[in-house]
Order: structure tokens, then sequence, then C-alpha cells
């Protein structure tokens, strides 16, 4: 692992890295044992990754903890997944604080149970002086909510007169999605071995580097991490340019 994480140029590291935890089912399933059973073992896989994305210098992490289509899940699955989440954010804080990460979170979080949203709640506002790493909870999170959203609050600006239509551009639309201050990813990590984008981050990931590993979410490790900035790096980054004039 610490040769792996020695070949990282951290000159030329991705500001912000977007992960669609994808597999705690199928790696339950594998191993004999429900499929809470994988959302628990998951975590360990967050606390790893974020660590290991901190230490090397990344500045944003967001990760897809729960999407809008999630609710459609067997409900006992959905309550444990809740309560997880309350429990995980719970312990997690003392971490975060020592690793001086901040939490953040996107999503439609008004949804979310009470008590979900309480323990989210706080652990932002503990963790909001923290200046090393942000990590960004997507939680009940759609990337089509998110766009139509967006959609809304400018025509509003617009039917009110605070906004022209003609005003309106790229950088506009970005302030008004709720990633609005981050970079966009340039790097997105699916694990499981599904090559899906399953609605995370549309707007933002036009040009963000497609990583897709066959790895399960509870297997990804902070190796799994370096490896796949390791690809990343390897890639070269033209933005609709040729190789030449990106040479130049």
């Amino acid at each position: 692992m610490e040769d792996l994480k020695s070949q990282v140029d951290t000159e030329n590291l991705p500001r912000h890295i977007a992960i669609i935890m994808d597999g705690n089912g199928r790696w339950a399933k594998q191993h004999g044992k429900p499929r809470v059973f994988g959302h628990q073992s998951g975590v360990k896989s967050v606390r790893e990754t974020t660590e290991a994305a901190a230490e090397l210098g990344v500045e944003y992490l967001t990760l897809y903890a729960f999407s809008t289509e999630n609710w459609n899940r067997p409900k006992f699955e959905v309550n444990a997944l809740m309560a997880l989440l309350v429990e995980t954010i719970r312990k997690e804080v003392k971490t975060l604080n020592k690793n001086n990460i901040r939490l953040a979170a996107i999503g439609d979080l008004g949804r979310l149970p009470e008590k979900s949203q309480k323990a989210l709640k706080k652990a932002i506002e503990d963790t909001a002086g923290n200046t090393r790493m942000t990590l960004v909870l997507a939680l009940n999170y759609s990337a089509k909510w998110e766009i139509m959203n967006a959609v809304k609050s400018l025509a509003s600006q617009v039917e009110s007169g605070n906004l022209t239509s003609e005003a309106i551009d790229e950088e506009v639309f970005s302030n008004a999605l709720a990633t609005r201050g981050m970079p966009d990813p340039e790097l997105l990590i699916r694990t499981s071995g599904e090559t899906r984008i399953s609605n995370f981050l549309l707007w933002q990931i036009a040009y963000s580097e497609l990583y897709f590993t066959p790895t399960f979410w509870p297997d990804f490790r902070k190796d799994s991490l370096y490896t796949a900035i390791l690809d990343y790096q390897n890639r070269e980054r033209r933005f609709g340019k040729t190789s030449e004039q990106v040479a130049k």
C-alpha cells in the first residue's frame, strides 16, 4: 500500500473526487449475510477512503450515500440504512475533527427522518471550522432533482426581475446547484463492476474521468483509491483540444 501511495503524484491530484459506493448487498450475499451487513461493513471503507484522500491532499470527496431511488428498497433495509447513518455520523465526528475534515451534505435533506436530519446538522456544525478537506455526503440525492431545482430557482429570479434570461450562463447555472462553491469532480469512481452514472452529479461530471472497478464497496481500501488516482494521472485530459494543443 505504501508503494502505491508513493507513486501518486501529489502535484497532479484531482481537487474533487466523487464516488458511487456500490455493491454492499452483493458483497453481503457472497458472505452469506443479510444486505444490512454489507452496509455496515461499508462504513470502514468510507473511513479509510476519507482518510486516504485527506492524507494525499484532495480538497473535496463526495460520496453517493443514498439516492432518491433508494426509497424503493424494502422498508426494513431503508430503516436500517437511516439508523446506520445516524449512528455512523455520531461516531465519526471525533475522527473528522481529528483529521481536520469538514462535513457537508447535498440532496433533498428535508425528506430524511428527523433523527437523521438532526445528527447530520449537528455533525456539519461541529466540523464547520475544519479546513483540510471537505467530505460531502449525497443523501436523498438525485441529479435530475438538483437540476430541476436550479431551473425553478433561476426561473423565479427571472420572474421577479432579479435576473435576466440573457444573464444565465454556465457559471450562473452552476451557482444554482447544490454543489455551488465546489470545483467539479475531475475523477468519478464507481465500485462493484457496474458502469452506470445512476443519476449522480450529471451536470458536474461533464468532463470528469470515469473509473469503474469490480471491487465491491466493503472491500474498497486506501490502496484501491491510490490505484484509481494513478489511473487518472496516466490519462490525458484534453477538454476538447488535440493532444498537440494540450502539450503546448
